[in-house]
């Protein structure tokens, strides 16, 4: 059921704060991501909009690597009536991807990565060849863009200036703090539900306190249209309180990446050979390999045809690091060889648990586990870092941007040291050329 305030429940609430902004500024936008919130929106903006003979504008952020479908849906909300200018932005922005250890970012747009683009660049969009913001430069993180948007928006519009953003504050706790929190920040005309971005600009949040039936139950009862995936979502069995439409790469996102998949194989095999490290994520999202419930295998694979999955897979994306493992696995059984005269058919699928842990058996499990946790050093496997190791790495950087950075998630210490040791010398270096 809605929740009741007085007389109204949440749909009419909306309406009465939309049609509250369109009275108290002279310019609006909204930004729109193509998920169902930001969706039913804009679409009760235009149907507000309509009533005041009002206009407003809109901001997409095309991220590239997204599902097909809803890009569709986007083409669909362009159509809306009282939109003045959609803003299609196709720029190469930096974005998460927390599914590589060793490439902790990715650049959606980059004309050097043009021929693993998921799709064309859309014909209507602002792009890097005709990008009239001089303030915008490539791999700018999405956070900054989204500031600097707003205060070229203020700067080029007379008059206050108020952002919709289709957030609810049931979705997470940094949600709920950005409403709920009064005392921490500066509201309009004491309306708990917007908050001051700059001088003369402000946010609001509509749909703040709807719920996810509220959404579908407004799509109902207005007709409003809707992003398909969410359908095909639902059909894959995730609830309607379970599906999320961000970029897939990120920290949350990472956990759904086997749903791209299913949902949309055809631009699924576009996206694995487009972003370090999604095969991976793919796989193993739900494993200890990225920090989620418990390593498994799957029950018709050996450990030895596991390792051998695990390396493939690396490969997919980063041959280069999948050679790397291989050399250090190869290294590894020759050892046992040697000193235990162990041949590779002897090797067992499990050994003891706590010899393994101990570094004292090997096993194809063991193995699997060191490529699991992206150990470079394959320190599992008893090795120590080595210059030899060191200077790989170093190549690795020089040849792919944001392989290693203060970003990368890793508990390894000498991993640690050689960011700190690199931002250093980049420190003086920076120094030296001032």
């Amino acid at each position: 059921m809605p929740k009741i305030y007085s007389d109204k429940n949440v749909l009419d609430a909306a309406f009465e704060r939309i049609e509250y902004i369109f009275s108290e500024f002279e310019n609006v936008y909204f930004c729109v991501s193509g998920g169902k919130d930001s969706s039913v929106m804009v679409q009760l903006a235009d149907i507000a909009a309509q009533k005041m003979n009002r206009r407003y504008d809109v901001l997409f952020i095309d991220l590239e690597a997204q599902y097909a479908r809803t890009i569709i849906h986007i083409e669909e909300l362009k159509k809306l009536s009282c939109i003045g200018t959609f803003y299609h932005v196709a720029l190469p922005i930096a974005l998460r991807n927390a599914v590589s250890m060793l490439q902790p970012k990715w650049i959606c747009w980059d004309k050097d990565q043009k021929d693993l683009w998921v799709r064309p660049l859309p014909k209507s969009a602002i792009t890097e060849d005709n990008c009239p913001w001089s303030w915008f430069r490539k791999g700018e993180e999405f956070e900054d863009f989204i500031i600097e948007f707003a205060e070229w928006y203020k700067g080029t519009h007379e008059g206050k200036c108020a952002c919709g953003v289709g957030i609810r504050a049931d979705e997470s706790l940094h949600r709920f703090q950005t409403i709920a929190f009064y005392e921490k920040k500066i509201m309009y005309n004491e309306k708990h539900w917007t908050t001051q971005y700059g001088e003369g600009l402000f946010n609001f949040f509509p749909l703040y306190d709807w719920r996810a039936e509220d959404i579908w139950g407004a799509v109902s009862k207005l007709g409003l249209k809707s992003n398909e995936i969410y359908e095909l979502m639902y059909k894959n069995g995730l609830s309607i309180y379970q599906q999320r439409l961000c970029q897939p790469y990120g920290d949350d996102q990472r956990n759904g990446l086997d749903q791209f998949r299913a949902l949309e194989p055809e631009t699924w095999e576009k996206v694995l050979s487009r972003v370090n490290g999604v095969n991976f994520g793919n796989i193993y999202c739900r494993t200890t390999a990225l920090g989620n419930i418990k390593s498994f295998k799957p029950d018709n694979m050996s450990w030895e045809q596991y390792t051998v999955f695990l390396l493939e897979s690396i490969g997919l994306y980063n041959r280069d690091l999948m050679i790397h493992y291989y050399g250090k696995i190869k290294k590894f059984i020759r050892w046992y060889q040697k000193t235990e005269g162990i041949q590779i058919s002897d090797i067992p699928g499990e050994a003891d648990k706590k010899l393994e842990n101990l570094k004292k058996a090997i096993s194809w499990r063991r193995i699997a586990r060191a490529i699991e946790k992206n150990d470079f050093y394959m320190k599992r496997l008893s090795f120590a870092q080595t210059k030899s190791d060191e200077k790989k790495l170093e190549l690795f950087i020089g040849k792919w941007n944001n392989f290693l950075t203060r970003d990368t998630e890793t508990a390894d210490k000498d991993l640690k040291r050689l960011i700190e040791r690199r931002e250093l010398d980049e420190g003086c270096q920076d120094n030296k050329e001032e």
